[in-house]
C-alpha cells in the first residue's frame, strides 16, 4: 500500500541509526512491528490476576508418564 506521511527526519534517522537499519521503509516497518507486539504484550498483563484456575488441576500429574 502506497501512503504518503509527513515523518519526523531526525527521528526516523536517529530509529534507523539505533536498530541498524539501512532503509527508511524497513525501519518504519519494524517500528509498526515493534509497537503493536508492545501494545499486545500490555493487554496479556492486563489479563494477570484475571483468569480463575481450578484448585484440583495438578499439572505434575499429566506430567507422570508412568
Amino acid at each position: 500500500m502506497a501512503t504518503n506521511l509527513a515523518i519526523d527526519d531526525q527521528l526516523l534517522v536517529l530509529a534507523q541509526n539505533v536498530a541498524g537499519i539501512k532503509t527508511k521503509k524497513e525501519t518504519v516497518n519494524q517500528a509498526l512491528k515493534e509497537f503493536v507486539q508492545r501494545r499486545q504484550q500490555e493487554d496479556i498483563i492486563d489479563l494477570f490476576g484475571e483468569i480463575d484456575y481450578d484448585d484440583d488441576y495438578d499439572y505434575k500429574k499429566l506430567r507422570d508418564r508412568n
